[in-house]
């Protein structure tokens, strides 16, 4: 049989790295996508319009195709950037001309930038836009090119990693425990795309899920969020490959049927379907 096809956002690291991984040792052959290539390379990533940092974060699309390709897929390395409209269509564009068709789509990048953690009054509107276009519009540019496959081929598969930030107030206000406007409202209108494409595609072959992940221990928050009281150096926060298990689970699982145009929360259906043998939430650790 041949093997699927996939396209995951933001494979650099975190999430998206596992899912993109677990994907490749399951049968897969995955496009990636993220903005950094090489490691090392120099961006801003600060949180807050009060002071920048552009400290490289460990990670790279060529490091994750490296460890894909250990695993026997064949790997597209499309750099793009989730504020950059054309990079979007020519990284979904080019996945089809290579493959012909594309079995599930990841949605796991977010935009990385100033705004995450500032409150709303510290928020400039053009800080806002940035945060929607990355969250909720950039997806929506690379499904305009993905969904007309999908439903050419008769089928597939969106998923959309959602945060609580979308549906939930914040305990805490941002910058102390909690977040900002800009990835509360952003992560909010990404949330809606889901339940929309399973309403008027699922009858064309099409599921879609939001994956809820939880708290999530990557590379960035533990290198950039102490700031913020989020230092991922606690039994609060989970490895990657949690979410790895979860998204592959929905893809390839008839019995995920059931939940398309619903929001996964992501450890507890890990735990629950011992996804992955070896981990056990806090809960029950």
């Amino acid at each position: 049989m041949s093997r699927k096809k996939a396209f995951v956002t933001g494979a650099s690291r975190g999430i998206g790295k596992a899912i993109a991984i677990k994907l490749a040792q399951s049968g897969y052959d995955v496009a990636i996508t993220a903005r950094t290539v090489e490691e090392g390379e120099t961006r801003e990533h600060s949180s807050t319009v009060k002071w920048s940092d552009t400290s490289p974060l460990p990670g790279s699309l060529n490091s994750t195709a490296d460890l894909m390709r250990a695993a026997g897929a064949e790997v597209l390395v499309l750099p793009a950037d989730l504020l950059d409209r054309p990079s979007l269509t020519a990284a979904a564009e080019e996945t089809l001309r290579q493959w012909g068709r594309i079995d599930l789509v990841v949605h796991n990048a977010r935009f990385i930038g100033p705004g995450h953690m500032d409150q709303i009054l510290d928020t400039p509107v053009e800080v806002l836009e940035k945060h929607v276009q990355g969250n909720a519009l950039g997806p929506l540019v690379l499904n305009r090119v993905f969904l007309p496959a999908m439903v050419a081929q008769g089928g597939g598969t969106v998923i959309y990693l959602t945060s609580t930030a979308g549906y939930e107030p914040p305990a805490a206000k941002a910058g102390e425990g909690g977040w900002g406007l800009s990835y509360a409202m952003s992560k909010s209108a990404g949330h809606s795309i889901a339940g929309i494409i399973a309403v008027e595609l699922g009858d064309r072959g099409i599921r879609a899920f939001n994956v809820q992940p939880g708290p999530i221990r990557t590379e960035r928050i533990v290198q950039d969020m102490g700031a913020f009281n989020f230092d991922g150096d606690n039994d609060f926060w989970q490895p990657p490959e949690v979410i790895g298990e979860v998204v592959h689970w929905l893809a390839t699982s008839p019995e995920a049927d059931k939940f398309s145009g619903q929001c996964i929360q992501g450890q507890e259906l890990c735990e629950e379907l011992n996804l992955l043998p070896s981990w056990k939430s806090k809960a029950t650790a």
